[in-house]
């Protein structure tokens, strides 16, 4: 049988969980299952019907208020003011396709390569981190004229034929392609390694090697700079650097995928791989750009680009169209005017530090790991033998939601609360968050 995934299986609803509905949320999920079909999940046991956002909370439509410690898709806050009125001004004068000329666009490139390093200065816009990764490793392949690329265990990339079988997040029902290569994740708390940066660059050293052997031409790397999907691994600050550089020597680029750790996420620096110091060779957004309006975009140096662009031409009807851009627009400046990385980076670390509380105190959490308003929840069944205890990830998960705080989960083993708030949560929601997290362990006897 194949595993599960832990993208789209773990903290999922299943038709078993259906009896105990009630009538108007079993008529809806029985709804969604005739007209969308079974590929589609929903969370939780008992899944939530949400009618309405603000900021860092949620309604469902019951009226009860939840706390929502997951989303990056409204990642300055949900229904964010300056979004709206952004997204509705330019709807009022114009909304087309991308091949007239029209000021926003142009406007807000510069702006967006302003934020980046200097060799990176060029950039193309898509509506998802899918198209976005997926031109990345078209672009990666026409430029180093191999075909082979690597990413971690637990990757998630995408949803394209090409992002797919770069994503064995997906799972083993859905097959990765004959040119990936996956690396073990960077994971400081179970890699016993003097030197994380150095293990890491060995392990894709090995798997270049590997690729080699078998006639395959390495063509890049293509990691999101903070594991998320791994389980949540900021790691020491700077120990990608090894990595990279081993990368390059072999000829290959790098592709930063910043679908999540970017837009000021990680406190500590705007972009996740500014953390370490490293300047890559693609970098690919999504999600947060637009605060829910559905925008991407490839940045890239431009003699990398350019060994795509100068002979294939490339269109996408709605990438970057004005509604778009403004929405964008209005993301980035809402970032910059209220502050939003410095506010992640003070509020995620006195999060941490009320999280590590709660380390202290149970058993069953092994580790707590974070930067800025992204951290990582390890439990185990012990301490000594960091056993992943996915069973009871799963059911703090559900707790979680009966005491209206949302999260899921993530790593290979589906045993890693990911508490990725939006930026608009505030100081004072640690106590809902810690008190919520206190109370569920506490709830299954631990």
């Amino acid at each position: 049988m194949a595993t599960r995934s832990t993208i789209m299986d773990t903290n999922s609803f299943r038709a078993e969980h259906a009896e105990g509905l009630e009538a108007d949320v079993r008529k809806l999920t029985d709804k969604r299952s005739k007209v969308l079909g079974e590929s589609y999940r929903l969370f939780y046991r008992k899944p939530v019907h949400l009618v309405r956002g603000e900021g860092q909370y949620l309604w469902d439509a019951t009226g009860d208020k939840y706390l929502d410690v997951y989303n990056n898709v409204a990642s300055i806050g949900h229904c964010h003011p300056a979004v709206i009125d952004a997204v509705y001004q330019q709807m009022q004068q114009l909304n087309t396709h991308t091949r007239y000329l029209h000021e926003r666009i142009l406007d807000y490139s510069e702006e967006l390569l302003a934020t980046m390093p200097a060799g990176i200065d060029r950039a193309m816009y898509m509506c998802t981190g899918s198209e976005a990764n997926d031109l990345a490793i078209r672009v990666a392949r026409a430029h180093s004229g191999g075909t082979g690329i690597i990413v971690t265990q637990e990757a998630y990339h995408g949803t394209s034929d090409l992002t797919s079988g770069v994503s064995p997040a997906l799972g083993t029902g859905q097959p990765l392609a004959a040119t990936t290569r996956l690396v073990s994740p960077p994971d400081h708390y179970r890699v016993n390694a003097p030197d994380l940066g150095e293990w890491f660059a060995n392990e894709i050293q090995k798997q270049i090697d590997d690729m080699a052997a078998h006639g395959i031409k390495f063509a890049g790397f293509l990691a999101d700079s903070i594991f998320s999907s791994d389980g949540v691994l900021p790691g020491p600050k700077g120990f990608l650097k090894q990595a990279v550089d081993v990368v390059h020597k072999n000829g290959g680029i790098f592709i930063a995928d910043e679908v999540q750790p970017g837009f000021a996420r990680t406190g500590e620096a705007f972009w996740g791989f500014a953390r370490h110091g490293v300047v890559p060779d693609i970098v690919t957004t999504g999600k947060p750009m637009g605060n829910g309006i559905p925008v991407s975009a490839l940045l890239a140096k431009s003699d990398v680009l350019a060994s795509f662009s100068d002979d294939i031409p490339y269109f996408n009807t709605f990438g970057g169209n004005p509604v778009a851009m403004a929405a964008a627009q209005a993301v980035l400046r809402v970032i910059k005017e209220e502050g939003l990385q410095e506010h992640s980076r003070v509020v995620g670390e006195k999060l941490l530090r009320e999280l590590l509380t709660l380390k202290e105190k149970y058993e069953c959490v092994g580790d707590v790991r974070g930067a800025g308003l992204f951290i990582g929840f390890e439990l185990v069944t012990d301490k000594a033998s960091k056993t992943p205890d996915k069973q009871l990830a799963l059911d703090v998960t559900e707790k979680l939601r009966e005491n209206h705080v949302l999260t899921s989960v993530a790593g290979p083993y589906g045993n890693v609360l990911k508490l990725r708030p939006p930026l608009a949560f505030q100081e004072s929601d640690i106590d809902w968050l810690v008190g919520a997290l206190d109370k569920s362990l506490a709830a299954l006897g631990k």
